[in-house]
């Protein structure tokens, strides 16, 4: 039996509005790279790339000391003891982990509330054990938007909880490519 490569209706109307979407969020992202506008989006996946960090320090029997994002879009997480080796790029997979998460999580609805809840549980946390005001301001802002994101779904006609989920999870996939090309590939020093 011949194989058939042409891949004749794999998608469906939704698929492709879907498919369509990531790629408008992606252009858009591109296109707003570098200015004021994607900085609360790009702080929350330095938040999602140092927790990323805490958690690995956590699953390896470590202890978190603090975690701080600063608004240059830099993050740190102190750590004691864990394993060292799994700690350090459980930021860069945790990052491309949580994109890929809220993106499959942005396909429904239950799942978009399901996603934007553990993420607003998640800044509840954080903004305790939180360094800096940054990080602190960060999870603030980002609790009362996802509530009013979240009262809009449910109490009118405007239905965009997916779509937030969505866009910050293609915001996560982007920037931990960014962020593994910035940190691994552009620094590098020969000899210096």
């Amino acid at each position: 039996m011949k194989p058939d490569w042409e891949l004749q209706n794999c998608c469906d109307k939704d698929q492709k509005l879907f498919l369509a979407t990531v790629g408008v969020f992606t252009l858009v992202i591109l296109a707003l790279w570098r200015t004021f506008l994607l900085t609360p989006f790009k702080l929350i996946t330095v938040f999602l790339h140092e927790a990323s960090h805490a958690i690995a320090c956590k699953l390896t029997c470590g202890e978190v000391m603090g975690m701080e994002v600063h608004a240059n879009e830099g993050g740190v997480t102190q750590t004691r003891g864990g394993v060292y080796w799994l700690i350090l790029p459980a930021g860069y997979l945790g990052s491309s982990f949580w994109g890929m998460l809220l993106i499959l999580a942005s396909t429904g609805l239950l799942t978009s509330r399901i996603a934007a809840g553990c993420l607003g549980v998640a800044l509840l946390i954080v903004l305790f054990v939180a360094k800096n005001w940054t990080l602190r301001g960060l999870c603030i802002g980002f609790i009362i938007f996802l509530a009013v994101i979240w009262i809009l779904q449910e109490k009118t006609t405007v239905r965009i909880l997916r779509y937030v989920i969505l866009f910050i999870g293609v915001m996560n996939s982007l920037f931990s490519v960014y962020d593994i090309y910035d940190d691994l590939i552009s620094r590098r020093s020969y000899g210096e």
